[in-house]
């Protein structure tokens, strides 16, 4: 399968032709005479790669606008837990359906998600043709039997994923170190190691994860896995709001991911992440929308947005355009050793964005355009994996996708 989108905008604003076979950038250039199987007129439009969404749980799109207004501990023991109690493996895929959907209209190519029924969920990626890093979620609630049933599923995803294409990639998912034992953190990063795996984990969202951290282990959470081994360059932290400088130290060191995701921090009255000083010690930060449950949407253009006039709140130079881009593009695509780039021989994850949409224009600065006023309704085709998902803001069976999801979740809300 080869594409050849024409006379498109480069984010220094020069037009070329970019050609594009199987699934990597062939060739960049002016007026290729190539011969493609696709053809995409590309006038008036700039290519970016496609962003990517570091932390979420896809199917809660089903739970969209279902437990607003709530802090964290009551949002997850009041309303959250008790409906995952009743999810299905047919509710997952139509949930995660519905998320690879939106993530298409708005421009994410890859995703890292957590979620229950794993399987479901690489089954919608695998049919809505996205890129995506997917856990088992790992839950003991430190009791040996819910442990020995949490390893048995995290193993049984892996030996699943063999017949999974090369767009979907198994990862490790222990919740959190409030509900994760010592010992099941142990067998998680030995697993890791035997099997070259990543590690997804929600660390330091709030305040009263840090002190019941402290008051169990003596330690501060950050430094309480890295005493067991566990930071690495494979693990991404998500949220990571309440750190020591020490411990931020720690994480630069190690080399580990940590993920900034602004609107559900702020939704859940969470806490706000201290990126001048991620930045200034060196840690490897990117941005994710979280579920949308706590958000309400999967919009990285929004995402980078309200991320990056959030941090302005401690200083106006904090987090600018540039920046903000790279964290939903560059550091991403490094920490889950992607090849992504506008540039010959990286993999064909692009979008195009329509210029002629008001948010561009008069145009003084692409890039502060693309940041603070673009969203992510002005993405008109999205290419994963050479394959083109959308054309002209069009999916093929969105209709069917969206009608079949009002059905699932009014059934879910009422079983």
């Amino acid at each position: 399968m080869s594409i050849l989108i024409k006379n498109v905008c480069l984010l220094n604003r020069v037009e070329k032709d970019v050609f594009i076979v199987g699934n990597r950038i062939e060739k960049i250039g002016k007026d290729l005479r190539v011969f493609a199987d696709e053809e995409i007129d590309g006038k008036g439009k700039v290519i970016l790669p496609g962003l990517i969404n570091m932390h979420t749980h896809s199917a809660m799109t089903l739970f969209r606008g279902y437990a607003d207004d709530m802090p964290l501990e009551r949002w997850l023991k009041e309303k959250i837990w008790p409906m995952e109690q009743k999810l299905t493996f047919e509710d997952v895929y139509w949930g995660a359906k519905l998320a690879c959907l939106e993530m298409i209209k708005t421009g994410t190519t890859t995703f890292v998600d957590n979620y229950w029924f794993t399987l479901a969920t690489a089954k919608a990626v695998e049919e809505m043709g996205l890129r995506a890093f997917l856990a088992s979620p790992f839950f003991d609630f430190f009791e040996q039997n819910k442990r020995k049933e949490a390893i048995q599923e995290t193993e049984r995803v892996l030996e699943s994923s063999k017949n999974f294409s090369d767009r979907v990639k198994i990862t490790l998912g222990p919740h959190s170190i409030y509900t994760v034992s010592e010992q099941g953190l142990r067998w998680i990063r030995e697993y890791a190691n035997t099997h070259h795996l990543f590690i997804q984990i929600h660390l330091s969202e709030t305040e009263q994860e840090v002190e019941e951290c402290r008051q169990r282990y003596s330690k501060h959470p950050v430094e309480f896995l890295d005493s067991l081994g566990f930071i690495d360059k494979n693990v991404i932290c998500a949220h990571c709001l309440w750190l020591t400088e020490k411990e931020m130290e720690i994480l630069a060191e190690k080399g580990a991911g940590v993920v900034y995701n602004p609107s559900s921090n702020m939704k859940l009255s969470s806490g706000i992440f201290d990126y001048p000083c991620a930045r200034k010690k060196g840690v490897r930060v990117c941005l994710g929308t979280d579920g949308c449950a706590s958000n309400n949407n999967l919009d990285m253009f929004e995402e980078m947005k309200i991320g990056a006039l959030l941090q302005k709140l401690k200083g106006a130079e904090n987090l600018p355009a540039d920046e903000c881009l790279d964290l939903a593009i560059r550091k991403p695509a490094e920490c889950l050793g992607l090849e992504m780039g506008i540039e010959e021989g990286k993999l064909a994850d692009v979008i195009l964005l329509d210029l002629r949409q008001c948010a561009f224009t008069p145009g003084y600065n692409l890039t502060s355009d693309i940041v603070y006023s673009a969203s992510g309704l002005c993405v008109s085709e999205l290419i994963c994996d050479g394959k083109v998902l959308m054309r002209e803001g069009k999916v093929k069976g969105e209709e069917e996708i969206l009608e079949k999801v009002k059905e699932v979740a009014r059934d879910l809300i009422n079983r």
